[in-house]
């Protein structure tokens, strides 16, 4: 899965946070065409480079299956028919119209079919706990996807000698390092070329197929799903365990809908039936043709597809592809974790923001460091593409059934479909991706536990982010004032006013904010004016400038600000203070005074059980380390006065 964030493909900004004007079209001005383009390397990058390793994989002599005619037939219909029921049927004709005011991603489809059970409370905390899973896995899919790309394409050198065989391992860490030590720079140089890049290697990849078709016509039998059911039910276990290495074929594919927001579905469309599909169907029935004239050709049957010629500058290629389609993958991190964290799943981060045009190009330090690490470790630690592959499809396939079971709930209370329909829509998707999902479990020892472990540790962290901030609010709110009655008894014998605005931060718009009281105990005074600001963050992409911000007056120059963001929103106090003006509150937020309060959290002795304790332990160490609440949202550094409180959870 991917939600990326690339040149091109975002709104530009017009204000604090780029709110798009028409939901599901940032660039309006761009034509389809020209979306599309982008596309191939944004949203495609990924899909779009799995030939290099699918067929390989798929016919490996691991697998202890014959490389006659009928195998090469069903398995190549496997991965044509897997192309057509799980891309083009599942993600593009249906998935694609789940969108979120525009948005796809897992985390958008999780808000949309939250929001459609929100009437049952515990289906809706079963969906969110499978949706939190299923972007957790995604990590896993992050860490896999730039290592086995990249790894796939430097290994052609392999083919033209031997002699570089030793330093296919050195060579891919060197690519990869270099592309995480550039993210702090941004793509915005460099990002233009992406689509053109891609559009070559698409083209390359349909040159290549026909010209080994023409060769060996009789591959285009595998057009026949017989010969796929045939190959799938008559090879007992073996051909279960090599449907684990034909969904390698559809890797990439959540990418469609995560990128729907940046391109809207024309373009994705377009761009999959017309360029994508044909290219990626042409180079798999080609690969097929090569093996079924040469089943020596296994060895690595992607560039032995070229003409010898033609080897070191599809090397080239395939190593722009791949890091292409790595950057697609990082970015997507990125993006993913700054929606996990406004919508309260991790903590705060730091963020820093690559371009003044487009605020879809971040960057965020933590997350690229521990990327570049973990990618290390499995590019040395599996040391081949052959290796890596009996990983991949693990992350991939439970992200995929978690987005199918989503679905069903949207397009069952959300659209309001009848259950049999519903159930016929999306039923067939599920059974798939269970099949594929099973099948990939097989190789959980092979190296299938890599991203499964990536993925439990971003779940536990994820979980206990979020429970221990509900236990932490919760506490709070027991331990608060009602902030109405105290002003009342605050101004029955006002304390000294002093000049100037105080905007104190709160996370309960009705509680009297700790730093306040910490304020008047040691300050014994009170500014002129008073803002008590809550923000809030909605599981909607965006909430638009006219909805941002809400004012209330309280009496006595004392005012309450709720202030309004999305998921894909920049949270940006000092711009949401100049929108309260029409609404007759005037700050200047470079003169204010920023109060908040800063929990220290301690573990409570009274914890039950081992588990909670180990809960309670790394809650408060994740609190301690989070990121810096100023920077979050955006407040001037000089401004602020932070004032601590214990908390015991």
């Amino acid at each position: 899965m991917s939600t990326t964030s690339l040149p091109g493909s975002e709104p530009v900004l017009p204000g604090d946070d780029g709110e798009p004007a028409v939901p599901g079209s940032h660039a309006p001005r761009q034509s389809t065409a020209a979306l599309a383009l982008l596309a191939l390397g944004i949203v495609y990058g990924d899909i779009g480079t799995s030939p290099l390793y699918a067929v390989k994989e798929t016919f490996n002599p691991d697998h202890g299956l014959a490389l006659d005619a009928a195998n090469v037939l069903g398995g190549v219909s496997c991965i044509f028919w897997a192309l057509m029921v799980v891309v083009s049927l599942k993600y593009v004709l249906l998935v694609l119209r789940a969108d979120n005011r525009g948005e796809g991603g897992i985390m958008a489809l999780l808000s949309l079919a939250s929001a459609a059970v929100s009437g049952r409370s515990r289906l809706k905390g079963a969906l969110l706990v499978t949706g939190v899973f299923g972007a957790s896995l995604f990590y896993g899919d992050a860490v896999l996807t730039p290592a086995i790309s990249v790894l796939s394409a430097v290994e052609g050198l392999e083919v033209g000698t031997d002699a570089f065989k030793p330093y296919i391992v050195p060579i891919s860490t060197g690519v990869l390092v270099g592309l995480f030590l550039l993210q702090r720079h941004g793509t915005g140089v460099v990002g233009m070329l992406f689509g053109p890049v891609c559009a070559v290697w698409f083209l390359a990849l349909g040159a290549a197929g026909v010209w080994n078709i023409q060769r060996n016509p009789e591959i285009l039998a595998a057009l026949d799903p017989l010969h796929a059911l045939r190959f799938a039910t008559s090879n007992g276990l073996a051909s279960f365990v090599v449907l684990g290495s034909v969904l390698l074929a559809i890797t990439g594919a959540e990418a469609l809908y995560a990128d729907m927001g940046h391109f809207g579905r024309r373009a994705i469309r377009v761009a999959w039936f017309g360029l994508v599909a044909p290219a990626l169907v042409l180079n798999y029935f080609g690969q097929g043709a090569l093996l079924l004239a040469n089943p020596k050709a296994i060895e690595n049957p992607f560039y032995l597809a070229f003409p010898s010629w033609a080897l070191y500058p599809m090397v080239a290629l395939a190593t722009a592809a791949t890091v292409i389609a790595s950057q697609a993958t990082i970015s997507g991190a990125y993006s993913m974790t700054r929606q996990a964290i406004q919508l309260g799943y991790l903590p705060r981060m730091e963020v820093q923001h690559t371009s003044s045009r487009a605020m879809g190009q971040i960057y965020v330090p933590l997350v690229n460091w521990t990327l570049l690490a973990a990618v290390a470790a499995a590019v040395v630690g599996f040391g081949s593409s052959t290796r890596l592959a009996s990983a991949y499809g693990v992350a991939v396939m439970g992200t995929m059934l978690v987005t199918t079971f989503l679905t069903f709930f949207v397009v069952r209370f959300a659209w309001g479909y009848p259950l049999w329909l519903c159930l016929a829509a999306t039923g067939g998707f599920l059974v798939v991706d269970a099949t594929f999902f099973a099948a990939a479990m097989h190789k959980v020892f092979e190296g299938g536990w890599f991203p499964l472990l990536l993925g439990a540790g971003s779940f536990a962290l994820m979980g206990t982010w979020r429970q221990g901030r509900l236990a932490l609010l919760r506490q709070l709110r027991a331990s608060s004032i009602p902030l109405a009655p105290f002003l009342e008894s605050l101004f029955a014998s006002p304390p000294q006013r002093v000049p100037g605005t105080a905007v104190f931060l709160t996370s309960t718009a009705d509680a009297t904010p700790h730093a306040l009281l910490h304020s008047l105990k040691h300050y014994k005074a009170l500014h002129e004016r008073n803002v008590f600001m809550t923000v809030e963050f909605h599981d909607v992409p965006w909430v638009p400038f006219s909805d941002r911000v809400r004012c209330e007056r309280l009496g006595h120059d004392c005012w309450r600000v709720a202030v309004r963001y999305g998921f894909m929103n920049r949270p940006d106090v000092v711009t949401a203070l100049e929108l309260c003006g029409p609404m007759g509150l005037q700050v200047d937020p470079l003169e204010a005074s920023f109060f908040l309060s800063r929990e220290k959290i301690l573990p409570s002795p009274a914890a039950r059980g081992r588990l909670q304790r180990w809960r309670n332990l790394l809650f408060a160490a994740l609190a301690r380390n989070a990121g810096s609440v100023t920077d979050f949202f955006n407040i001037p550094v000089n401004r602020v006065v932070e004032l601590g409180t214990r908390v015991e959870l």
